[in-house]
C-alpha cells in the first residue's frame, strides 16, 4: 500500500499538474488512493499525499463506504456564503486536527472515472473534504486556513507528537 509524505514534503506544497486524460494509469492511482483513504480511515485524498503530483482526488463520505467519487482537475465553481465549521485533519501532519470554516455547499467540476466532464453538488461533510482536496491538489494544507500563531503552534504540536509517538 502507498504511505502518505511526511509534513513538510516539497510536494505537499506545489500545485499539481493537470490530467490530460483518464487512462489505466489514473485509474491505478484512484484506486491506490481509495485503499490509503480507506485504511486511515478518512473522507477523501489527494493524490500529491501519496508523491503523485497530479490532480487526483477522491472523496467518500458515505455511511457504508465504496461510494467513492473519483475526480481528475476538480474546481469549484460556486461556493455558499453559508460557512460550515469542521474538524480537519491530514495523514501527512499526523497526531493534530483544528477546526476549519469553509462553504457548507459547493459546486465542482471534474473529470470522472469514465472520462467525461461533470458537474456536482456537495454539502456538508462531502463539501468540506472535496475542498480540502482541491487545497492539497493547489500546494495548501487545512492548517493554511488557521492564523499563523495556531498554524505555528499545530506543526509543532504534530512534530512533539510524532517523536514520542
Amino acid at each position: 500500500m502507498k504511505t502518505c509524505l511526511p509534513w513538510p514534503h516539497p510536494v505537499l506544497r506545489t500545485p499539481a499538474a493537470d490530467v490530460v486524460a483518464i487512462t489505466d494509469d489514473v485509474r491505478q492511482h484512484w484506486a491506490d488512493m481509495i485503499e490509503v483513504m480507506d485504511a486511515m480511515p478518512g473522507y477523501g485524498l489527494a493524490a500529491v499525499q501519496i508523491g503523485v503530483p497530479l490532480r487526483l482526488a477522491v472523496v467518500d463520505c458515505s455511511d457504508t463506504r465504496g461510494q467513492a467519487v473519483r475526480m481528475a482537475n476538480p474546481e469549484v465553481l460556486h461556493a455558499s456564503v453559508q460557512l460550515r465549521e469542521h474538524e480537519e485533519a491530514s495523514p501527512n501532519l499526523p497526531y493534530v486536527s483544528a477546526v476549519v470554516k469553509r462553504p457548507r455547499a459547493v459546486t465542482v467540476r471534474f473529470l470522472n472515472d469514465q472520462g467525461v466532464i461533470e458537474e456536482r453538488d456537495f454539502v456538508n461533510l462531502w463539501a468540506t473534504s472535496v475542498q480540502h482536496q482541491i487545497d492539497h491538489l493547489a500546494g495548501k494544507m487545512y492548517f493554511d486556513h488557521l492564523s499563523p500563531l495556531k498554524r505555528t503552534m499545530l506543526i509543532a504540536r504534530s512534530e512533539k507528537l510524532r517523536r514520542v509517538k
